[in-house]
């Protein structure tokens, strides 16, 4: 079967050997620009009369876009789907339009986990210049909360447990298996109260830190952030990250969310790059697209 056109909309970070295979599915050629389209307008070029797109987590296709592309029958997201509310694309009005929408889960989390042992590690022993505390601290036996026990969570918590740091967690759903490893799970006022370090791992547009929650983490604290977008009030953050001893870590997406005077802030560490992305990550995100789309040719 082959499509008049199949657009990638970004860079969806598809390698080549994925891209040509698609090449096979389209009468024209496949384009993967290596950018990311600045307005609608350069949105609706791109994707033309096409029937198929792909696209990343980075760019939005609205109602709107929709409403302009009649000849689409399948959108590929080349990212996590949990949601219409966290999505990029309009899934629902989509579907209801009749066009199929795919996205793709558990691709990148290895990665993921690394970089926050990379990063906690730095920085509760003072190897990259900033310090959490006075003496350089080990993570056996700190108290660290995780927010949200899925996937990233879950692979987090298993590199954890060996160093004997002490677990919490938070999340929609028990995770009894996990409790059996040793993980506690607290209520989220219950788990700022309890742990010195958070790290937070949930969809994207979840906004679930506010003021008073960070009234409750206090002092002497960490925060790490991975999820995509920022999944707490900012005015919050800011005025927090500003108390004593308080630290907060994050992936280079974050540049994109996080204002520049928030950016600058001594405590504030910014990754130079997007947390969890691998030569594996790539692999693993092309073929779990491939096969999504191929699943649909199938139907």
């Amino acid at each position: 079967m082959k499509f008049n056109k199949i657009a990638c909309v970004d860079y969806t970070k598809m390698n080549n050997e994925a891209i040509a295979e698609l090449q096979q599915y389209s009468e024209e050629e496949v384009i993967h620009p290596d950018d990311f389209p600045e307005s609608n307008e350069e949105i609706l070029k791109r994707i033309g009369d096409a029937e198929v797109i792909f696209v990343s987590w980075k760019t939005q296709i609205t109602e709107e876009i929709i409403k302009e592309c009649p000849n689409l029958k399948y959108i590929g997201m080349c990212c996590s789907l949990f949601d219409d509310a966290s999505a990029n694309v309009a899934v629902n009005y989509a579907r209801e339009k009749g066009i199929t929408v795919t996205g793709i889960f558990d691709y990148g989390d290895p990665g993921v986990a690394e970089f926050v042992i990379s990063e906690l590690i730095m920085l509760i022993h003072g190897y990259a210049g900033k310090q959490w505390q006075e003496i350089p601290q080990e993570l056996t036996d700190r108290k660290i909360g995780i927010i949200g026990l899925g996937v990233t969570g879950q692979l987090l918590a298993d590199c954890l447990l060996p160093f004997g740091a002490d677990l919490y967690y938070y999340s929609r759903s028990k995770k009894p298996q996990y409790e059996q490893k040793g993980l506690q799970y607290l209520e989220l006022e219950e788990l700022l109260e309890t742990v010195e370090i958070i790290s937070i791992h949930l969809p994207k547009n979840v906004e679930i830190l506010q003021k008073e929650h960070f009234d409750t983490f206090g002092e002497g604290k960490i925060l790490i952030n991975t999820s995509l977008g920022l999944p707490f009030d900012l005015d919050a953050f800011r005025d927090w990250i500003k108390s004593s001893g308080n630290f907060g870590i994050f992936d280079g997406d974050a540049k994109k969310d996080m204002p520049e005077d928030v950016r600058q802030m001594k405590n504030v560490i910014i990754g130079k790059k997007s947390a969890g992305w691998t030569q594996k990550t790539q692999e693993r995100l092309s073929e779990k697209v491939l096969n999504n789309f191929k699943e649909y040719l199938q139907e």
